[in-house]
């Protein structure tokens, strides 16, 4: 039996976040929380991560308190960042500090005019030895005072209320050893060692009847295809194979990346699509639809590939739940995600893995967190997927193997969405 090894991570989440003005002349609501009419926002900056920015609702009733649940950001730290984070700093900052700068006013322009941003506080928790101890810890719940004027004039000035919390997150890691088109192994990287878990077997002809993918094709391979291939890229399909070379897991594309009319790239009016598709267990040499990935082309000064991914729930027939939407960058790469924190603010909907008990409950985006993150190459470079999962989503290899067949779709739709930027020659048949 195939076993994966976890790598630490933890998971530094801020939310709960409420913002208190005495003297506010607000209308309350019933709850006591809305909105503030000029917009209150926040800057929250950990030391070595991009800095994120949030709204945060006015509290307009001293009894009331923001919701307990609700995550406005979080961080994901490895073993390496938390060290870097315990290791003193220079003279002028010899610790480091999670801080949460809050504004009234949004920075950037507003139909057309820029919002001047007022600082009303900061909220400073400095980084200590707990953050690296690996263990649930609530770092700080409650209301605290961050108002200028609280010195200045005796009165109190803005409270802010938070809730910050560290928790452990194990993920699993997996390289592609090499470009997905090489049909590579994947492995999982433990320092020096490189354990092998699955094997990547990429093609671009059409499928032979005999193959159970094949049910899901529409037409027949004659001798058109080839000359197809320069109008259009189809026929793709990727197979992750276990350790026994069992088929777990596979990608293939099902709406061709053509040129849209009049322009030579994939547009989204008329995206490429991936099937990703899992072992049917009640029936042998049968697939089952898990997920659909839709590729395009944005242009700009800088081009980018707009990844957009629907899970295809099980329990009402056709139906699609947008999981994740991201903008990878066609020159430099990037990374495709799915975490519930940044992203789904919908319902609970469960993510099926393959193979596992049917209790999907830990998957439901009202739990939070991240789910997966996989990290590619730009266009032209050779680009060796880094793919994590997180650990509570996975329960058995087959689990693992459907994200490898949705990371593998990711990577090769960069090159899929490449501008074809044909050209056809006076008196040829043939493009260029």
């Amino acid at each position: 039996m195939t076993k994966m090894d976890p790598q630490a991570f933890i998971r530094l989440s801020i939310g709960s976040l409420g913002l208190r003005i005495p003297g506010s002349a607000l209308r309350s609501s019933k709850t006591g929380i809305r909105a503030f009419s000029s917009p209150c926002s926040c800057e929250i900056r950990l030391r070595g991560f991009p800095v994120q920015t949030t709204s945060i609702p006015l509290v307009s009733s001293p009894e009331a308190t923001p919701d307990i649940h609700s995550i406005a950001s979080s961080f994901y730290l490895e073993d390496s960042d938390v060290k870097a984070l315990l290791t003193p700093g220079c003279f002028y900052n010899p610790h480091a500090y999670l801080e949460i700068i809050v504004f009234t006013g949004w920075k950037g322009p507003h139909c057309g005019v820029g919002v001047k941003r007022q600082q009303i506080g900061t909220f400073k928790l400095e980084v200590g030895p707990e953050w690296g101890q690996g263990k649930p810890v609530i770092l700080f719940n409650g209301w605290i005072g961050i108002g200028k004027n609280k010195h200045e004039s005796g009165k109190p000035g803005a409270e802010l209320h938070l809730r910050v919390q560290l928790d452990p997150d194990p993920r699993y890691v997996f390289q592609f050893e090499d470009v997905t088109m090489l049909s590579p192994q994947i492995v999982q990287p433990r320092g020096s060692i490189k354990q092998p878990i699955f094997s990547c077997e990429f093609s671009r002809d059409r499928v032979a009847k005999v193959d159970p993918l094949g049910t899901y094709w529409t037409g027949s391979a004659d001798s058109s295809d080839i000359e197809t291939e320069r109008r259009e890229r189809k026929g793709w399909k990727v197979k992750i194979h276990d350790l026994s070379g069992s088929a777990v897991a596979a990608a293939f594309i099902t709406t061709p990346f053509v040129p849209s009319t009049g322009c030579d790239w994939v547009a989204k009016s008329n995206p490429g699509a991936w099937l990703i598709v899992r072992p049917d267990i009640c029936r042998p040499e049968s697939w089952l639809p898990w997920g659909k990935l839709e590729a395009w082309r944005e242009r700009g000064i800088r081009d980018s590939i707009c990844c957009r991914f629907h899970l295809l729930s099980e329990a009402q027939d056709g139906a699609e739940v947008l999981m994740s939407e991201i903008l990878i960058s066609a020159e430099k790469g990037g990374e495709f995600f799915i975490d519930t924190d940044r992203q789904m603010r919908q319902g609970p909907t469960p993510i099926p893995s393959p193979q596992s008990s049917g209790d999907f409950s830990a998957l439901s985006p009202i739990a939070g967190g991240f789910v997966m993150s996989c990290r590619v190459q730009g266009e032209g470079k050779s680009s060796k997927p880094l793919v994590q999962l997180a650990m509570r989503h996975v329960t058995c290899v087959e689990d693992a193997a459907i994200f490898m067949a949705l990371a593998a779709a990711v990577d090769l739709s960069i090159e899929a969405c490449k501008s074809f930027r044909r050209k056809i020659r006076i008196g040829s048949r043939h493009s260029l």
